[in-house]
């Protein structure tokens, strides 16, 4: 009698047919009669989708299943995505052997508060126990450390920014060309550092001191060196130590700084004279720009035809003057001195109103000025009244023979440069000015919600020049991190291209792209497009999950990674990671 006992199995055929494959997955029973092995077919499985066939496979294999639940469970779950982003990005950059050429203990604490000042910003405590909360501490393996460990490496850091400022300009600054260079300044909250003093603040924290520091970029902004300065410290004055680092530290002969006018004063252009390879572009401040126009080397009837012209001066000898009209600038002055003008009649008539009523007891002239003087303080408008200050008499008038006087200049500034023709047309002149927007961009960074340099804290001198140079490096990641993800952020891609051929005096005008950009506020590829502070948070949504098995016999656990979104996928791919 034949044995009609037997396995159960799926066999699968193939052939291909006009160049294309056929596949046939059938479910059989194979069994013995006598010495002969035969196969009953019990039915067709091919039109079963491959996984499912494939676990029937293995069932019939003798394999055993559990549901996901049954197998194991998620013990921890960590914010990951956005560490990955960034320290992915430090790795193609080799920022890190920038800042040390080989791994220790300090260089992992550094390149962990980068990390952590880019996607958290907040005090050295509060970083040893937020990056418990991602998985930077353990990337980094600096889950042990605490804050004094920090400040350790700080020390660390501020001793070895004179070497990696120096790899940073030979990456990025080069015999010949441009350096930005523009200072500014943030409120200080304490009593202790040094460096806080009172001086020009730039945050509008009246009555805090403030500490002053000036940053050098290359020419596309993206940063290379900063300085630290006491807050009472004037603008112009830092100049001489750029010139310092830019010839002596990091050996550049030839170099063109660019500056705005308030820093490279006449004084400051003198000392750069001195030095015959370097080059400066800058502007001439209004008294100058009125002085050419009332020695009639500069007549307005220039600006009919054209918006830019080139001039000479006795009072500029061996330096090209590029004058520019904008009259959408001119409106724009115009408007906004009429407001402050009507501010401050507004605050001069209630003073007078106040001096009318005190009669029996009469305000003194020296009271009077004080509270003139705070008002014409605050709106920078004294140039444009004339005053009657007395004990117990205040009168006030428009002089509209000064207001005219500078309303004639309104929308016109003049470039100042030592470069000749031959090395830089007058257009590039003004861009090149122009171009100063990107180190204001770079203190919008370190200043706003995405660095927040500020409120600096820090009780020591040292400890607060390394807290901004490591917010300077924090802002070369994010630099570069920008660039690469500029189509899924609301940033002009088309920017750096159109700044070179644009017309340089002419209001700047968005791209198309962005405008739909914006519009829509979708890419082309359905995607929705994100402020770069949105997109680090909804890259931290991909986690990193700690599972541990269930088996009674077993005690070992593994690591799975969240699978990532569309958008968190197109933002890998932009930083190639």
């Amino acid at each position: 009698m034949p044995s009609r006992l037997g396995s159960i199995h799926v066999a699968t055929t193939k052939r291909f047919y006009k160049d294309r494959l056929y596949q046939t997955h059938l479910l059989r029973r194979s069994y013995r009669e006598g010495p002969q092995v035969k196969h009953e077919t019990l039915g067709n499985i091919s039109h079963l989708p491959a996984d499912l066939i494939d676990l029937i496979k293995r069932s019939l294999a003798g394999e055993k299943f559990v549901s996901a639940a049954e197998a194991f469970t998620i013990e921890r779950s960590l914010p990951h995505g956005h560490v990955e982003a960034v320290l992915g990005t430090m790795a193609k950059l080799g920022i890190d052997r920038v800042i040390f050429s080989k791994r220790c203990r300090q260089r992992d604490l550094v390149i962990a508060m980068m990390v952590e000042r880019i996607i958290h910003q907040c005090s050295k405590l509060a970083t040893t126990r937020l990056w418990h909360h991602t998985t930077l501490a353990e990337e980094l393996s600096v889950v042990d450390a605490n804050e004094d460990e920090l400040y350790q490496a700080l020390d660390w850091l501020l001793a070895r920014q004179p070497q990696i400022e120096k790899k940073l300009a030979q990456l990025h600054l080069g015999e010949g060309g441009r350096v930005l260079y523009d200072v500014s300044s943030s409120y200080y909250e304490g009593r202790t550092c040094p460096l806080a003093l009172y001086g020009h603040d730039r945050d509008g924290k009246t009555g805090l001191p403030i500490i002053v520091y000036g940053v050098l970029t290359d020419p596309s902004g993206r940063p290379v060196a900063v300085d630290v300065y006491a807050g009472n410290t004037g603008d112009p004055t830092t100049v001489p130590d750029q010139v310092e680092k830019l010839r002596q530290r990091f050996g550049l002969s030839r170099i063109v700084l660019v500056g705005d006018r308030g820093l490279l004063t006449q004084t400051q252009i003198d000392t750069l004279k001195q030095h015959p390879g370097l080059g400066w572009i800058s502007a001439l401040k209004s008294l100058a720009i009125r002085n050419l126009v009332d020695s009639g080397c500069l007549q307005l009837s220039l600006f009919d035809q054209q918006n830019l012209a080139e001039i000479r001066s006795p009072d500029f000898p061996d330096e090209r003057l590029v004058a520019c009209f904008n009259p959408l600038l001119a409106a724009e002055r115009g408007r906004k001195r009429q407001e402050l003008l009507a501010a401050t009649e507004k605050e001069l008539d209630k003073i007078a109103k106040e001096v009318a009523r005190r009669t029996r007891k009469p305000i003194g002239q020296a009271d009077i000025a004080l509270k003139v003087g705070k008002v014409l303080h605050r709106f920078k408008m004294a140039k444009h009244f004339t005053l009657t200050i007395e004990d117990g008499r205040f009168q006030w008038a428009r002089d509209n023979a000064s207001i005219q006087r500078e309303a004639h200049l309104d929308g016109l500034y003049v470039i100042r440069t030592s470069e000749p023709q031959q090395r830089l047309s007058a257009a590039d002149a003004v861009r090149h000015y122009k171009s100063l927007a990107q180190v204001e961009r770079a203190f919008r960074c370190l200043k706003g919600v995405d660095l927040r340099v500020r409120p600096i804290r820090h009780r020591t001198e040292d400890h607060v020049r390394a807290h901004i140079f490591l917010c300077l490096l924090a802002y070369y990641v994010e630099w570069h991190m920008r660039q690469a993800l500029a189509p899924i952020l609301f940033g002009d891609e088309e920017l750096d291209q159109d700044r070179q051929r644009r017309d340089p005096v002419a209001p700047a005008e968005p791209s198309v792209s962005v405008k739909r950009k914006k519009a829509v506020r979708v890419t082309k590829d359905g995607l929705a497009v994100h402020s770069f502070d949105t997109l680090l948070k909804i890259l931290g949504t991909r986690c990193r999950n700690l599972c541990k098995v269930k088996a009674a016999s077993s005690d070992s656990s593994f690591f799975q990674l969240t699978e990532p979104t569309p958008l968190q996928s197109r933002a890998f791919q932009l930083l190639d990671l």
